[in-house]
């Protein structure tokens, strides 16, 4: 699906999508439908020079979507159509994330705050993404969720609490009474969908830099209290890869 240029209400606010082709994309796998969104960053400075790299060739690597800390939105690959953004990550029982998913790049170095003009723009393709398909915001990851030790993007400035709120994203809540048990986190970091191969310190890493930004050192009581309300609101019959 193209959206193609000329304006595209969602809600509230309109988006003005333009389309920039990219050559790094093909048909989606095993004739899979996208379940799943990874958001990005550029690390790069440069919106335009971002967008075309994703555009060339060369690059052998692409995205869905880019959006320019103004809120420009271009639209790189058919939404139908498996964009090379993934790597060899996975999330869950998915091996081929570019099959299952939708990425969106976001043109942000990774050490400033993601301006407000492009936070919008993201909440309102967003919308439209999870309502064509059927996405619902436990599958809203980022690309550091399912290669954890690897990759660090959207990173520790991304505001996933705003999207929390707008009910685009997981949101978690601390409770007391949780014991420091790096054994049952682990577990229920794979049956929340962190199956990817990482080292125990890479796990920890990659959840904090989603549900506690900011925090470092050991594992703590509050890590395993949210590892676990994550776990539960997936089925307990799901089949994770053993440790």
């Amino acid at each position: 699906m193209w959206l193609g240029s000329g304006t595209f209400p969602t809600g509230s606010r309109q988006l003005n999508p333009q389309t920039h082709r990219s050559p790094n994309c093909g048909a989606r796998r095993d004739g899979a439908r996208p379940d799943i969104v990874v958001i990005h960053y550029t690390a790069m400075g440069d919106h335009t020079a971002a967008r075309d790299w994703l555009c060339h060739a060369d690059a052998e690597v692409s995205a869905h979507y880019i959006i320019s800390a103004q809120g420009e939105v271009d639209q790189l690959v058919d939404e139908a159509a498996r964009a090379w953004h993934a790597g060899a990550g996975r999330w869950g029982d998915v091996t081929d994330v570019n099959s299952r998913s939708i990425g969106i790049e976001l043109s942000n170095t990774g050490v400033t705050p993601f301006a407000a003009a492009q936070m919008d723009a993201l909440e309102t393709l967003l919308a439209g993404i999870m309502t064509r398909w059927n996405i619902t915001p436990d599958r809203v990851i980022g690309h550091s969720d399912m290669a954890p030790g690897r990759k660090v993007d959207p990173g520790a400035r991304f505001d996933w609490a705003r999207l929390a709120r707008r009910g685009m994203a997981v949101k978690l809540s601390p409770v007391a009474g949780a014991k420091v048990d790096i054994g049952q986190f682990l577990n229920d970091l794979r049956v929340a969908g962190y199956t990817a191969d990482a080292s125990d310190d890479g796990l920890l890493s990659a959840f904090r830099l989603r549900h506690r930004q900011g925090v470092a050192g050991p594992l703590d009581a509050t890590d395993c209290a949210l590892a676990e309300q994550l776990a539960k609101r997936f089925p307990v019959d799901q089949t994770v890869p053993s440790a």
